[in-house]
């Protein structure tokens, strides 16, 4: 791999930090610097509006989803120019957490579903931020087993009635529109009997439910369907092929979150050059530094990881398990990091909010942690995904996998 700027990538970075350096909301830099994983918030101004406001500007000059081709509202440029534009954005990208699910992975399967009328318009202003879509896959009883899901989809005329509910759907509460995997048939096996829609989250018989999470925020949320009508001419993808749909969302949703995930390794190192022990400055003590040497070890390894995806991509070729094994490691990474400074920090560790050293950066860093470890896959499913495609290893047992949906044991039947 050359790490080193083309001339025309070099153009394209000047370009690009000249546009930044001009137009970016520059009175919100420091608390976006500030903000970690878990916590990205504002003292005087709402986030959303901001990251609205602030992805409108870029649209509107023309860089928002700069790989998108330009009649969905993208730039058609490169994987590569993308990465340089993230680079370039530095803390402002922190803003664009809040359309991720939007413009990396139902806009993705929206471009490959649907038809040509609806993608011209709708994907522009999810490009542009004027409209945040969340993704509908997750269910109480169905765990990590997205094809275990038993929201009904009936067809009646023209159109098809909604039943059921899915749980830890992120963003939905501000949502505008949604992609939707249903069960159509459960006469067949789990797999082959889904259909997927995208609907406005407006719709009469939505009902969106906020679920508290250990650090006093609400960014997940059960959602509730009773009666909900879908026009056919919402479904993505044919009658009962939904999980084929479903797999392009996943493949993206896990590039989008593989290739992004923080670590928390530079908060750590900056605390630590300034954290005062007991015998003197923690980053003299040799325990911490050996701490640290191995998690920059492991921050250094997930980094050039993520370039030999973005080598492949810029090749014209198609990613390999390298965004499964960046998540997997990433998010327990945060975890031991967040669990070692809160070590570090000693009775104040236990404080959070405000109040709390570096405002509880690293409190809201762990309690965010585990939601890492499950979204986008959990921990098992990164290590099957590796196993199986990486290392050709036998397939995990799966003893429903050729018998009808309906038939398939449950609780409370046999």
């Amino acid at each position: 791999m050359n790490f080193d700027d083309t001339p025309q990538e070099a153009a394209f970075r000047a370009e690009a930090r000249a546009w930044i350096a001009a137009n970016a909301p520059k009175e919100y830099e420091d608390e976006l610097r500030a903000s970690s994983l878990g916590r990205t918030a504002l003292k005087n101004a709402n986030v959303l509006e901001v990251a609205k406001a602030w992805q409108k500007k870029k649209a509107d000059a023309g860089w928002a989803c700069l790989h998108w081709p330009k009649e969905y509202g993208g730039r058609g440029a490169s994987p590569i120019e993308r990465v340089i534009w993230q680079q370039e954005e530095g803390p402002f990208g922190k803003l664009s957490a809040m359309f991720i699910i939007g413009h990396g992975m139902c806009g993705p399967t929206m471009m490959a579903y649907a038809s040509e009328e609806h993608k011209r318009h709708y994907l522009p202003p999810l490009a542009s931020g004027e409209k945040v879509w969340c993704q509908l896959f997750s269910e109480p009883a169905g765990g990590s087993d997205v094809a275990g899901l038993r929201t009904r989809a009936e067809k009646r005329g023209e159109a098809w009635v909604i039943n059921g509910q899915k749980i830890w759907t992120s963003g939905a509460h501000y949502s505008d529109y949604g992609i939707l995997l249903t069960r159509t048939d459960p006469n067949v096996p789990k797999h082959k009997g889904l259909t997927m829609f995208f609907l406005d989250m407006k719709s009469r018989g939505v009902e969106v439910r906020p679920i508290k999470q250990a650090s006093g925020q609400s960014d997940f949320n059960e959602v509730y369907f009773t009666d909900v009508v879908i026009p056919d001419a919402q479904r993505l993808g044919a009658v009962n092929d939904g999980w084929n749909v479903a797999l392009t969302t996943l493949m993206n949703e896990r590039m989008s979150i593989g290739a992004g995930v923080a670590t928390g390794f530079p908060e750590l190192f900056e605390f630590c050059s300034q954290l005062m022990l007991d015998d003197g400055p923690a980053i003299e003590d040799r325990n911490v530094r050996s701490k640290l040497a191995n998690w920059a070890v492991k921050a250094s390894g997930l980094k050039y990881t993520s370039f030999r995806a973005i080598s492949a991509l810029s090749k014209g070729e198609r990613p390999g398990p390298e965004n499964s094994i960046g998540k997997l490691v990433a998010a327990s990474m945060i975890q031991d990091v967040a669990t070692f400074a809160l070590d570090l920090q000693g009775a104040a560790g236990v404080l959070s909010g405000p109040e709390a050293e570096l405002a509880g950066k690293f409190q809201a860093m762990l309690l965010r942690a585990p939601g890492t470890r499950v979204e986008g896959g959990t921990d098992e499913i990164m290590r099957n995904i590796i196993a199986e495609r990486v290392l050709g290893l036998p397939g995990d047992i799966r003893v429903d996998k050729d018998v009808p949906f309906n038939q398939v044991p449950t609780k409370g039947r046999n």
